[in-house]
């Protein structure tokens, strides 16, 4: 099926059993794992708690990474972790690179460029002999038509990355070299390093993409908005609060956001320490008077009524944002065009440019194109015949031959932070068994899918935190995964070994069959 309809069906209906996808990239942040696990989002939709896991020790954990530095922070990761090792709502099954074609003639840095990030297409570089038919045009080829279809940086099934929409709206900071930064924000300041209070000044001269001033009233209605996309409702009906799915475990750092002049508001935080509520800075800022009247309870096929507003299910084009590019045009399922936001903070020469904005860069380009094709085969061609500069979505393992076979193009591969998860629904029989989950885990040869299935383009990982400094050591992959071993060898398994395991869980067999366990 389309990743529009698995989205749908799985993150927003929770109709499956098992279901194989990419983590968000995001799930790298230790912090993010709170929504993702936290029992209290087991009946929310989207990217919280699909699973539908509850366990009181994860629960914990998951408080108290929230409450506390230092030391007292990193054990309650760890010991996270490796429960949620123990107990697998999820398997992690590879961490595979993202492998793109990309031209040289017209562009250049592409190897520092994080092509999974937004500053990443700002921080290309464009050659001096540019090809004067393209115009200064950064031309993508893609083959997910999803983004030609639908801009609201809201929308679950149409949002992966957010790569995209990161270009056209503005966060208060971004998080560049592992460090999170100022960019929309000029500053962010904490009373002191306990305080639940934050004063961030937004920078002088921001405007919308319609020329329209942003003000300290859109960040204060942007962080209300995702708290509750119905703004209390005015209606004279009691409703709950619709919260938006996706950014909802930054919203939920926020208790309340008062603004203070044009350009200073003030951020009270729940009860999470400054390092972890900075990463409320990093939602897309929304224009309210656009988004205001976006409030009202719609309705989707396949989606219970009540439990979404037109603020995340508008398909948002035009989208008027503040980023450094502004939406010019879309053939929907064919292509969408930006350009250049020259109004923007990183064009303005006299403007205050922190240090995040000097490293990241200035956009190279004037416009940016991005064209569906049918296939990764298509993609690549694109770009070997010059009607292309880059595949915008990875290409498969099997499409790398074709890569390079010409001067002009070449063969980039960049380590990711998406990895690939089979996700159980833990509310289904036999699945809210931790045990059974365990023994499903233990079918899976991580090395195996590594090697043979994405052709070494990738590696075996136990959780989502493997390449950050939280990653604890007992979770380390040496030959074999530590946690839930492989049954088996070189991808083959020894089925005495597996109905032993799964008759060690509680289950047994007739005739050959597992047909149930022991309660």
């Amino acid at each position: 099926m389309s990743e529009q309809e698995l989205h749908r069906q799985t993150l927003l209906r929770n109709e499956f059993d098992l279901f194989l996808m990419r983590l968000p990239p995001r799930f790298t942040d230790p912090d993010a794992l709170y929504t993702l696990l936290h029992s209290r989002f087991a009946e929310d939709p989207g990217w919280q708690n699909p699973f539908g896991y509850a366990n009181l020790d994860v629960d914990d954990h998951l408080e108290t990474q929230r409450r506390t530095n230092g030391s007292q922070r990193r054990d309650a990761l760890r010991q996270l972790q490796l429960t949620a090792a123990r107990t697998q709502p999820f398997t992690l099954l590879t961490v595979p690179d993202d492998v793109r074609a990309v031209r040289t003639t017209n562009y250049s840095n592409w190897r520092a460029s994080s092509l999974d990030s937004s500053l990443g297409y700002l921080s290309l570089e464009r050659s001096d002999d540019v090809d004067s038919e393209t115009g200064g045009t950064l031309r993508v080829a893609i083959t997910d038509r999803r983004a030609t279809t639908n801009l609201n940086p809201l929308s679950v099934e149409f949002r992966r990355t957010g790569t995209l929409t990161g270009l056209v709206y503005d966060p208060l900071g971004y998080v560049f070299q592992d460090r999170l930064m100022p960019w929309l924000a000029e500053t962010w300041e904490f009373s002191d390093d306990r305080s639940s209070t934050a004063q961030v000044t937004i920078r002088k001269g921001a405007t919308w993409h319609d020329g329209k001033a942003l003000t300290a009233d859109d960040v204060a209605f942007t962080y209300r908005l995702l708290s509750d996309t119905t703004l209390g409702s005015d209606s004279d009906e009691e409703t709950a609060p619709l919260p938006s799915p996706r950014y909802r475990g930054r919203s939920s750092l926020v208790a309340n956001v008062n603004p203070i002049g044009d350009r200073t508001v003030e951020f009270q935080f729940a009860d999470v320490t400054p390092s972890v509520a900075r990463r409320a800075f990093t939602v897309p800022i929304l224009p309210e008077h656009i988004w205001k009247e976006r409030t009202d309870v719609a309705s989707i096929a396949g989606i219970q009524t009540g439990s979404v507003t037109e603020a995340l299910v508008t398909n948002n084009i035009p989208p008027v944002g503040s980023g450094p590019l502004r939406f010019v045009r879309n053939t929907p399922r064919e292509e969408v065009v930006f350009e250049r936001f020259d109004d923007h903070v990183l064009h303005q020469v006299d403007s205050p440019i922190n240090d995040l904005v000097d490293q990241a860069g200035d956009a190279a380009f004037d416009t940016l194109s991005i064209q569906v094709v049918g296939s990764d085969v298509t993609a690549a061609e694109m770009v070997a015949n010059d009607t292309a500069d880059v595949t915008g979505t990875p290409v498969g393992a099997d499409v790398i031959p074709r890569i390079g076979r010409r001067s002009e193009s070449e063969l980039l591969v960049q380590r990711s932070s998406s990895a690939y998860v089979l996700g159980y629904n833990t509310r289904n029989q036999h699945l809210n068994n931790p045990r059974f989950r365990h023994t499903l885990a233990r079918l899976i040869d991580g090395e195996y899918i590594a090697d043979a299935i994405v052709d070494g383009y990738g590696r075996p990982a136990v959780g989502p935190l493997w390449d950050t400094e939280w990653y604890p050591s007992e979770l380390q992959w040496e030959e074999r995964n530590p946690i839930a071993n492989f049954l088996g060898s070189e991808g083959e398994i020894d089925v005495a070994r597996a109905r032993a395991a799964f008759r060690e869980a509680g289950y047994r067999y007739e005739d050959g069959k597992l047909v149930g366990g022991r309660t």
